[in-house]
Parts: C-alpha cells; structure tokens; sequence
C-alpha cells in the first residue's frame, strides 16, 4: 500500500467514532498476536466472567480513564 492510500486510510479511520475505532484498533492488534493458545483463552475468559461478575455485584473499586491513565503514567515514569 502506498504511503498516500495509508494517509487516506488512517483519515478515514479518524472520522469513526471512538468506539468503532476501538473496535478496529482491538481487530488489528489481535491479527498481528500469534495463534492462540486455547488454555490461555479459556483462562482469560475465566477471568474475565470473574471480574464482571464483581462489578456487577458492585464490589469493584471503579476508576474513570482519566485516573486510570494519569495512575499508569506515573508507574511508567518511576520505572
């Protein structure tokens, strides 16, 4: 693909609403990931019905993104 059809590509793709482009970015790094491993998806997937569960029990402590990512920052720069 040229350099101009991915510019036009990726200006497209800014167009979409957030969670479309989620969605897509997920897709995409997902195609890049080696094959999967089906112990390790199911236990992820264990997990995850886990930690669901403890949100919609509502005994999950819940953070907006803004916080969770000024929290991330911070550990990234103390590293």
């Amino acid at each position: 693909m040229s350099t101009a059809a991915l510019d036009q590509l990726r200006s497209q793709i800014m167009t979409l609403p957030e969670s479309e482009r989620a969605e897509l970015a997920h897709d995409l790094i997902e195609s890049l990931d080696a094959p999967n491993d089906n112990d390790v998806t199911g236990e992820w997937e264990l997990e995850i019905a886990k930690r669901a569960a403890h949100v919609d029990a509502g005994n999950a402590k819940l953070v907006d993104r803004k916080t969770f990512r000024r929290c991330m920052e911070s550990k990234l720069k103390g590293q």
